[in-house]
Protein backbone atom coordinates (compact mmCIF):
# COMPACT_ATOMS: atom_id res chain seq x y z
CA UNK A 1 0.00 0.00 0.00
CA UNK A 2 1.47 3.26 -0.89
CA UNK A 3 1.60 6.59 1.79
CA UNK A 4 -1.65 7.76 -0.32
CA UNK A 5 -3.19 5.09 0.57
CA UNK A 6 -2.30 4.22 3.94
CA UNK A 7 -3.10 8.55 4.71
CA UNK A 8 -6.80 7.78 3.40
CA UNK A 9 -7.08 4.62 5.84
CA UNK A 10 -5.85 6.43 8.93
CA UNK A 11 -8.66 9.19 8.40
CA UNK A 12 -11.61 6.68 7.82
CA UNK A 13 -10.24 5.14 10.72
CA UNK A 14 -10.14 8.34 13.08
CA UNK A 15 -13.51 9.25 11.59
CA UNK A 16 -15.35 6.19 12.59
CA UNK A 17 -13.97 6.19 15.82
CA UNK A 18 -15.31 10.14 16.54
CA UNK A 19 -18.82 9.02 15.34
CA UNK A 20 -19.10 6.29 17.76
CA UNK A 21 -18.25 7.98 20.19
CA UNK A 22 -20.80 10.56 19.44
CA UNK A 23 -22.65 8.06 19.42
CA UNK A 24 -22.30 6.63 23.33
CA UNK A 25 -22.57 10.15 24.40
CA UNK A 26 -25.53 10.98 23.29
CA UNK A 27 -27.21 7.25 24.36
CA UNK A 28 -26.06 7.59 27.82
CA UNK A 29 -27.30 11.35 27.82
CA UNK A 30 -30.85 10.03 26.68
CA UNK A 31 -31.07 7.42 29.33
CA UNK A 32 -29.66 9.84 32.16
CA UNK A 33 -32.19 12.11 31.12
CA UNK A 34 -34.94 9.26 31.11
CA UNK A 35 -33.67 8.16 34.40
CA UNK A 36 -34.45 11.61 35.60
CA UNK A 37 -37.36 11.93 34.19
CA UNK A 38 -38.60 9.08 36.24
CA UNK A 39 -37.30 9.87 39.20
CA UNK A 40 -39.57 13.31 39.24
CA UNK A 41 -42.23 13.24 41.59
CA UNK A 42 -45.81 13.94 39.93
CA UNK A 43 -47.06 17.39 40.69
CA UNK A 44 -49.20 17.37 44.11
CA UNK A 45 -52.29 18.05 43.37
CA UNK A 46 -53.65 21.47 45.19
CA UNK A 47 -56.54 20.72 47.68
CA UNK A 48 -59.84 21.87 47.32
CA UNK A 49 -60.73 24.97 48.78
CA UNK A 50 -62.70 24.52 52.39
CA UNK A 51 -66.33 26.28 51.95
CA UNK A 52 -66.34 29.71 53.82
CA UNK A 53 -68.58 29.37 57.36
CA UNK A 54 -71.64 30.51 56.78
CA UNK A 55 -72.99 33.75 58.88
CA UNK A 56 -74.68 33.50 62.19
CA UNK A 57 -77.96 34.60 61.73
CA UNK A 58 -79.00 38.05 63.17
CA UNK A 59 -80.28 37.63 66.81
CA UNK A 60 -81.14 40.91 67.64
CA UNK A 61 -84.18 41.44 66.75
CA UNK A 62 -84.99 39.17 69.91
CA UNK A 63 -82.25 40.06 72.30
CA UNK A 64 -83.89 40.86 75.30
CA UNK A 65 -83.08 44.34 76.79
CA UNK A 66 -84.56 43.92 80.35
CA UNK A 67 -84.00 42.28 83.39
CA UNK A 68 -85.78 39.29 84.61
CA UNK A 69 -87.71 41.39 86.82
CA UNK A 70 -89.17 44.00 84.75
CA UNK A 71 -92.68 44.77 84.53
CA UNK A 72 -94.00 44.80 81.13
CA UNK A 73 -96.37 47.63 80.19
CA UNK A 74 -98.22 49.29 77.53
CA UNK A 75 -96.14 49.99 74.12
CA UNK A 76 -93.39 47.26 75.26
CA UNK A 77 -93.23 44.83 71.80
CA UNK A 78 -92.59 41.41 72.78
CA UNK A 79 -90.64 38.65 71.08
CA UNK A 80 -92.65 34.76 71.90
CA UNK A 81 -91.75 31.90 71.51
CA UNK A 82 -93.29 28.24 71.25
CA UNK A 83 -90.57 25.59 70.75
CA UNK A 84 -91.82 23.75 67.77
CA UNK A 85 -94.78 25.59 66.65
CA UNK A 86 -93.52 28.58 64.44
CA UNK A 87 -96.89 29.75 63.71
CA UNK A 88 -97.40 31.00 67.39
CA UNK A 89 -93.97 32.31 67.45
CA UNK A 90 -93.82 36.27 66.73
CA UNK A 91 -93.42 39.56 67.42
CA UNK A 92 -96.11 41.64 68.98
CA UNK A 93 -96.81 44.86 70.84
CA UNK A 94 -98.84 45.38 74.39
CA UNK A 95 -101.53 47.12 73.23
CA UNK A 96 -102.62 50.31 75.25
CA UNK A 97 -105.30 48.38 77.61
CA UNK A 98 -102.14 45.97 78.60
CA UNK A 99 -103.03 43.13 75.99
CA UNK A 100 -101.43 41.09 73.26
CA UNK A 101 -103.44 38.96 70.46
CA UNK A 102 -102.23 35.68 69.93
CA UNK A 103 -102.94 33.00 67.56
CA UNK A 104 -105.61 30.27 69.19
CA UNK A 105 -105.68 32.50 72.74
CA UNK A 106 -107.01 35.60 71.54
CA UNK A 107 -106.45 38.43 74.10
CA UNK A 108 -103.94 37.95 76.64
CA UNK A 109 -103.12 40.36 79.66
CA UNK A 110 -99.51 41.30 79.33
CA UNK A 111 -98.82 44.68 81.56
CA UNK A 112 -98.13 44.03 84.81
CA UNK A 113 -96.51 40.68 84.38
CA UNK A 114 -93.07 39.83 83.95
CA UNK A 115 -91.59 37.87 81.24
CA UNK A 116 -91.63 34.72 82.94
CA UNK A 117 -94.82 35.47 84.37
CA UNK A 118 -96.04 36.03 80.83
CA UNK A 119 -94.19 32.75 79.64
CA UNK A 120 -96.27 30.82 82.51
CA UNK A 121 -99.44 32.04 81.43
CA UNK A 122 -99.40 31.56 77.86
CA UNK A 123 -97.99 28.06 78.28
CA UNK A 124 -101.28 27.34 80.47
CA UNK A 125 -103.51 28.26 78.51
CA UNK A 126 -101.89 26.63 75.37
CA UNK A 127 -102.30 23.19 77.08
CA UNK A 128 -105.72 22.87 75.65
CA UNK A 129 -104.32 22.64 72.17
CA UNK A 130 -100.37 21.64 72.18
CA UNK A 131 -98.76 18.89 74.65
CA UNK A 132 -96.53 20.40 76.85
CA UNK A 133 -96.05 23.94 75.56
CA UNK A 134 -92.62 25.48 76.16
CA UNK A 135 -92.81 29.59 76.19
CA UNK A 136 -90.36 32.31 76.00
CA UNK A 137 -91.20 35.70 76.09
CA UNK A 138 -88.24 38.62 75.82
CA UNK A 139 -88.86 41.82 75.65
CA UNK A 140 -87.16 43.65 72.33
CA UNK A 141 -88.24 47.27 73.03
CA UNK A 142 -88.98 49.17 76.21
CA UNK A 143 -91.45 51.63 75.86
CA UNK A 144 -93.83 51.24 78.63
CA UNK A 145 -91.39 52.97 81.74
CA UNK A 146 -90.18 56.18 81.11
CA UNK A 147 -88.97 59.39 82.69
CA UNK A 148 -88.87 63.14 81.47
CA UNK A 149 -86.48 65.66 81.85
CA UNK A 150 -87.11 69.16 81.01
CA UNK A 151 -85.54 72.58 81.69
CA UNK A 152 -81.80 73.34 81.04
CA UNK A 153 -80.83 70.01 79.70
CA UNK A 154 -80.05 69.37 76.06
CA UNK A 155 -82.63 66.69 75.21
CA UNK A 156 -86.22 67.25 76.66
CA UNK A 157 -88.49 64.61 76.90
CA UNK A 158 -89.24 61.36 77.53
CA UNK A 159 -86.52 58.64 77.98
CA UNK A 160 -86.56 54.95 78.58
CA UNK A 161 -86.43 53.81 81.93
CA UNK A 162 -82.87 51.61 82.38
CA UNK A 163 -82.61 49.13 85.05
CA UNK A 164 -82.06 50.85 88.46
CA UNK A 165 -81.09 54.06 86.43
CA UNK A 166 -80.51 56.85 89.08
CA UNK A 167 -80.78 60.32 88.77
CA UNK A 168 -77.29 61.06 87.53
CA UNK A 169 -77.38 58.78 84.72
CA UNK A 170 -80.76 60.35 83.50
CA UNK A 171 -78.29 63.94 83.58
CA UNK A 172 -75.28 62.21 81.69
CA UNK A 173 -78.09 60.66 79.33
CA UNK A 174 -79.79 64.16 78.64
CA UNK A 175 -76.90 66.58 79.51
CA UNK A 176 -76.82 69.77 81.21
CA UNK A 177 -76.33 73.08 79.20
CA UNK A 178 -74.49 76.29 80.27
CA UNK A 179 -77.36 77.77 82.17
CA UNK A 180 -78.48 74.63 84.26
CA UNK A 181 -79.40 75.62 87.90
CA UNK A 182 -77.16 72.66 89.31
CA UNK A 183 -78.06 73.80 93.21
CA UNK A 184 -81.73 73.69 91.94
CA UNK A 185 -82.50 70.55 90.04
CA UNK A 186 -85.64 68.38 91.77
CA UNK A 187 -87.27 65.02 90.35
CA UNK A 188 -91.41 65.40 90.87
CA UNK A 189 -92.69 61.75 91.85
CA UNK A 190 -96.51 60.64 92.25
CA UNK A 191 -97.11 58.29 95.12
CA UNK A 192 -100.18 57.45 96.40
CA UNK A 193 -102.08 60.03 94.51
CA UNK A 194 -100.22 62.79 95.23
CA UNK A 195 -97.19 64.81 93.70
CA UNK A 196 -93.80 64.97 96.06
CA UNK A 197 -90.60 66.55 95.05
CA UNK A 198 -87.18 65.54 95.47
CA UNK A 199 -84.66 68.02 95.71
CA UNK A 200 -80.87 67.17 93.84
CA UNK A 201 -78.24 69.07 95.08
CA UNK A 202 -75.68 68.02 92.01
CA UNK A 203 -72.14 69.05 92.79
CA UNK A 204 -72.69 67.56 96.22
CA UNK A 205 -73.59 64.54 94.25
CA UNK A 206 -70.97 64.47 92.44
CA UNK A 207 -68.60 64.79 94.96
CA UNK A 208 -70.68 61.95 97.12
CA UNK A 209 -71.70 64.18 100.03
CA UNK A 210 -75.58 63.55 99.18
CA UNK A 211 -75.86 59.60 97.78
CA UNK A 212 -79.22 59.75 99.60
CA UNK A 213 -80.39 62.17 96.73
CA UNK A 214 -79.12 60.00 94.09
CA UNK A 215 -82.30 58.99 93.57
CA UNK A 216 -83.53 55.21 91.53
CA UNK A 217 -85.98 56.80 89.17
CA UNK A 218 -89.26 54.86 88.51
CA UNK A 219 -91.51 55.01 86.18
CA UNK A 220 -93.02 58.62 85.09
CA UNK A 221 -90.92 60.20 87.40
CA UNK A 222 -90.36 63.80 85.99
CA UNK A 223 -86.52 65.72 86.41
CA UNK A 224 -86.73 68.96 86.03
CA UNK A 225 -83.41 71.46 85.54
CA UNK A 226 -84.22 74.87 86.24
Amino acid sequence: MNRMGRAVLFFGLAAGMMLSSAWGQNDSTAKDTGKEAGKMEPAAASEPSKPEPAAASDTSATKPVTGAEYIIGADDTLHISVWKEPDLTEILPVRPDGKISMPLLNDVEAAGLTPQQLAEVIAGRLKKYISDPRVTVVVTQMNSQRVYLLGEVQHTGAIPLLPNMTVLQALASAGLTQFANTKGIYVLRVENGKQKKYPVNYKQVLKGDAANQNLILKPGDTLVVP
